[in-house]
């Protein structure tokens, strides 16, 4: 592209200067509102891709739009620096994860720079750094002390790829690793977790008071998974001193019981399972050794039948409703750790039951009247009992409560609720992450480091590999040491702790990294937290996030965050993702575009206006090969606007006239636009906006009637103003030499807009049905009130203008554009 100005010198030059001149920088004392932005602390792979870039435009938009409207603004970076891709990608090449982790963050944070997106550099954090580990360290002391960590005996999750066991929420639906993609295998190993299971009801609860995107908040609710039912036992048909113990959340539906299910882990299993059924019970407990807790859950498997599934073990149970013996089966779908690992199955009312059934040739009961044209198997909606003794024409709501009655009466019953949630495996068998602090000794056991012995350190002098146990446990200068307490030899622990607990407290960390006698002051972190705007993928919906606020909740049970708010992030936003041929674009897969290519050419700022300019900041992004051309077009916008700024090819008068009204309207009104646009993420349509604006003011002052100083410079002025946050070196460049005795444009109040030159202002609406035009609606909106609400207001004039069309669904489509679809 021939462009009108040097791009690069103009960006380098701006990012120099509020780099050395500390622009955003902000003191915890600044008496200005305070607002505290932050992008998920990324992982340092190398230089920015365009999904890096993406995230941290719209990140740096909110941090010089929330600065214009007169706040300070926190807006710190760090980087989640351990980790198995750091470890793995250091072996493959030979090096170690230290000086191999530290090239790629500056290789990341060059990047960033060169984007022109600002942070206080002061506040910099990093997992790996001693100071950091030291408090991280900390921490799990604390939760040791406290009993919220703990060591144990259980089934975990084991990658063979990555040689470490993974939590929960670290394996995908298909079994497979969220890092090296093998399947994952179950393990019987004693490991290091978290008690997050003591704060399921709060981190459920106080979910509903978060301005969260409402799909992020179900996916916490459901791995989560609060469950209220009944506990009680089926007795066994071979010896009735014996029992079941079984959970259910319908116990109205008992009289449809005809088969129980323990989970392959039950530890019962063996006294039910007859000699004749042994061979297909052990093949089914093997099977599920392979298979992670979400797949075992969901209701079919690729490749798996419901028949493969589970296998009679060869005994019965007796229901308590009917006294009639069922028989009980071991299925893959029942995990031993929910619950008490055991269920009464009702197929007429549970489709995974239904299909169990189905493929075992067992019976099916219906125990609640289906409603007319029900055309399914199972069915789980409301109606009365039939087929249910005592229970019969009650609803499933009275029946549950009666049922419940009659178990604690008749099968040891008791009410109960029960979480799918698990406590948080947090040891990993890797090098680098940070050291477990305790001390394992023969004659007091598992003793903590004490303080003044943190950090812990891993030394740099190991030898690295895939052994299936860390390194450290092979480094006899780090294993061997002596126990706190008596001083006789004793050996540290090896494992590492989960990088997910760097993730969940570097936030506060960011607001007080100054004070060395404390991770954070809490009186400083209460001036900013909670975090006001936090930006990030989707997903880290139940990872990073449960944890985090796990931690915020734990750390104020245990005094040490007095003061500060039990939830960290008050405000979310989830970007959606850029794909490369149908794929995420990542390091990983080998499909990235390089921003670089464009610095040259659109500069940073016509990249920057690109990723605005492309469609809803929540909506995935395809990369295509039409890309380039909209990118360029974003270039040849600012060079417009560059055009127009220096006067080039205009006619300025010095009075005004009726004519300049028109221009001063569209002013106020895409003022207007422009910050309904920002405050409700509709950065693309903001964009629109300001390129309409720019072709009024062009039109009328290239016309030969031209246009008055005072318009085109107000006109001009504020579109520097509204474009500042989404390209912040031209503006600044622009505004420097328009007034270079005034602050900069970034340090220029927000724009007000008029409300009497918005409200004055009519609009003509184009309404077109099924993509045809039909008619043109005149309405006038209010002032500040976006296209939706003008639409919503014009719906009457909308049908009429069709001659009583009636519309299923009305769209707006800036700029006030109706699509009606019949």
């Amino acid at each position: 592209m021939n462009r009108p100005f040097d791009v690069v010198a103009i960006e380098e030059k701006w990012q120099a200067h509020w780099l050395d001149e500390g622009t955003y920088e902000v003191d915890n004392d600044d008496p200005r509102e305070r607002y505290y932005a932050v992008c998920m602390y990324p992982y340092p792979s190398g230089y920015a891709h365009q999904g890096h870039v993406r995230n941290y435009v719209f990140g740096d938009l909110v941090v010089r739009y929330q600065t214009m409207l007169g706040k300070a603004v926190l807006s710190p970076y760090g980087f989640d620096s351990f980790g198995l891709p750091a470890e793995n990608a250091a072996i493959k090449a030979g090096s170690h994860p230290r000086p191999f982790t530290e090239a790629r963050m500056h290789e990341l944070k060059t990047s960033v720079r060169r984007l022109g997106a600002v942070y206080d550099w002061r506040r910099e954090v990093y997992s790996h750094d001693p100071e950091f580990i030291k408090w991280s360290q900390f921490i799990f002391l604390a939760f040791l002390k406290a009993g919220l960590a703990y060591r144990a005996d259980g089934l975990v999750n084991w990658c063979p790829g990555c040689q470490t066991v993974l939590a929960n929420e670290q394996v995908h639906a298909d079994g497979t690793c969220d890092r090296s993609g093998d399947i994952v295998e179950r393990r019987s190993l004693e490991q290091w977790y978290f008690r997050i299971t003591d704060y399921a009801d709060e981190l459920l609860t106080s979910l509903d008071a978060l301005d969260w995107p409402e799909r992020v908040k179900l996916q916490q609710r459901n791995w989560i998974g609060r469950s209220e039912g009944v506990e009680f036992d089926l007795p066994l048909e071979f010896d009735t001193t014996k029992a079941l113990r079984v959970f259910t959340t319908r116990p109205d539906t008992g009289f449809g019981v005809t088969y129980a299910v323990v989970a392959p882990e039950h530890p019962m299993l063996s006294l039910l399972t007859t000699d004749d059924e042994r061979a297909r019970v052990e093949e089914i407990v093997e099977r599920a050794t392979s298979l992670s807790e979400i797949d075992r859950t969901t209701t079919s498997q690729t490749g798996a039948s419901a028949e493969k599934r589970g296998a009679f073990t060869g005994s019965f149970v007796v229901n308590p409703f009917t006294n009639e013996n069922v028989p009980v089966y071991v299925a893959d779908y029942v995990l031993g750790n929910y619950g008490t690992g055991a269920i009464m199955a009702v197929p007429g009312e549970d489709q995974r039951d239904y299909d169990f059934a189905t493929e075992n040739g067992l019976s099916v009961i219906q125990t609640v009247q289906r409603p007319e044209g029900f055309e399914g198997d199972a069915y789980s909606g409301d109606g009365p009992h039939v087929n249910s003794g005592f229970l019969n024409g009650l609803n499933v709501a009275d029946a549950k409560v009666k049922a419940t009655e009659y178990l604690v009466e008749h099968a040891h019953g008791v009410a109960k609720v029960n979480y799918r949630l698990r406590d948080w495996l947090v040891s990993r068998q890797r090098f680098w992450g940070c050291p477990i602090p305790v001390i394992y000794c023969d004659d007091d056991g598992i003793v903590p480091v004490p303080f003044e012995q943190l950090p812990v350190l891993a030394p740099d002098d190991v030898t690295l590999g895939l052994s299936g146990q860390s390194p450290l446990a092979t480094h006899e200068g780090f294993l061997m040491t002596t126990c706190p307490v008596c001083g006789k030899p004793a050996r540290r622990e090896t494992d590492t702790l989960d990088t997910f607990t760097d993730s969940s407290w570097y936030f506060l960390r960011f607001t007080d990294p100054f004070t060395p006698s404390m991770m954070f002051d809490p009186a400083q972190a209460a001036k900013w937290m909670p975090v006001n705007q936090y930006i990030g993928g989707i997903e880290h919906a139940i990872l990073h996030l449960l944890y985090a606020r796990f931690y915020l909740k734990a750390l104020d049970d245990l005094g040490l965050a007095p003061g500060l708010p039990r939830e960290p992030f008050q405000r979310l936003f989830t970007q959606g993702m850029i794909r490369l041929d149908g794929s995420k674009m990542s390091k990983s897969k080998g499909n990235l575009i390089a921003p670089e290519e464009f610095y040259a050419t659109v500069g940073a700022d016509g990249l920057r206006l690109f990723h605005l300019f492309a469609g809803p900041p929540g909506d995935d992004l395809d990369w295509t090969d039409q890309t380039n051309d909209v990118i360029e077009g974003c270039g040849r916008f600012i060079d417009r606007f560059y055009r127009l700024w220096n006067g080039y090819d205009v006619t300025l008068r010095d009075e005004d006239d009726a004519s300049d009204l028109e221009v001063r309207r569209a002013t106020h009104r895409t003022i207007a636009r422009v910050t309904n646009d920002f405050a409700r993420w509709s950065y693309n349509t903001a964009v629109a906006a300001v390129m309409e604006l720019l072709n009024t003011v062009s039109k009328a002052a290239r016309s030969d009637h031209g246009i008055s100083r005072a318009a085109f410079t107000e006109a001009t002025d504020t579109m520097a103003m509204l474009l500042a946050p989404m390209t912040p070196h031209i503006t600044a460049e622009l505004w420097e030499q328009r007034y270079p005795e005034r602050p900069s444009v970034h340090a220029t109040p927000w724009p007000i807009a008029d409300p009497a030159l918005v409200a004055e202002e009519q609009v003509t609406m184009v309404v077109q049905v099924n993509g045809k035009l039909k008619a043109r609606v005149l309405i006038a909106p209010s002032a500040g009130e976006d296209e939706a609400a003008t639409v919503a207001l014009a719906n009457a004039d909308v049908v009429a203008a069709l001659n009583g069309a009636t519309p299923t669904r009305v769209v707006s489509r800036p700029p006030r554009l109706v699509n009606i679809i019949l």
